[in-house]
């Protein structure tokens, strides 16, 4: 966990510049992507079904939503602020031949509707999950799960906690169910 903190203290130290073009309103994380054995080990914890529709926050290259589409035949909705990383993504979806599933949003993870979602996965820091947690209780049914990557939603008690060791770091999942975060 120290070398995440670390990780996303010299992302913002280095891009000042994004993080204030969109200013502290929008602006939950700076880019750092998640280990593609990370991002499996998110969506097996996430008990995903075919049908089911998912939201990644801050969807980066849109590797937690091509993997979601690809292994489990969801939908899949990847919400990006940041528009090099969209049409990246959106490279790699049509690529994928995954266009029919996957759905790339340029925008903001706290001005989305969630209510479409059953999973919603984000590595966020925890000041920001504090941020998107009105949301999420709002618009997610009983029974969606919120996947974490690295930091908790404070004040909801996870379904489950996940140890991943990737190379030298490791890495915590927290898997939380609307319903039952209390």
């Amino acid at each position: 966990m120290q070398v995440t903190l670390t990780a996303f203290g010299i992302a913002f130290a280095i891009l000042p510049g994004w993080a204030q073009q969109f200013g502290p309103a929008e602006n939950l994380a700076p880019p750092i992507p998640t280990p593609q054995s990370v991002v499996e080990r998110m969506l097996d914890a996430a008990r995903l079904k075919p049908g089911e529709v998912i939201y990644d926050l801050g969807s980066g290259d849109g590797r937690v939503v091509i993997t979601a589409a690809q292994k489990y035949g969801v939908h899949a909705v990847g919400v990006e602020l940041m528009p090099d990383l969209c049409r990246k993504a959106r490279e790699r979806v049509e690529a994928a031949g995954l266009s029919d599933r996957v759905r790339i949003i340029e925008g903001s993870a706290l001005r989305t509707d969630l209510s479409p979602a059953d999973v919603v996965t984000m590595f966020f820091l925890t000041g920001s999950n504090e941020r998107l947690r009105p949301a999420l209780e709002r618009q997610l049914h009983p029974g969606a799960r919120v996947v974490s990557n690295e930091f908790p939603v404070h004040g909801w008690k996870p379904e489950d906690t996940i140890h991943v060791k990737v190379g030298k770091m490791d890495h915590t999942i927290f898997v939380y169910e609307m319903g039952r975060t209390k």
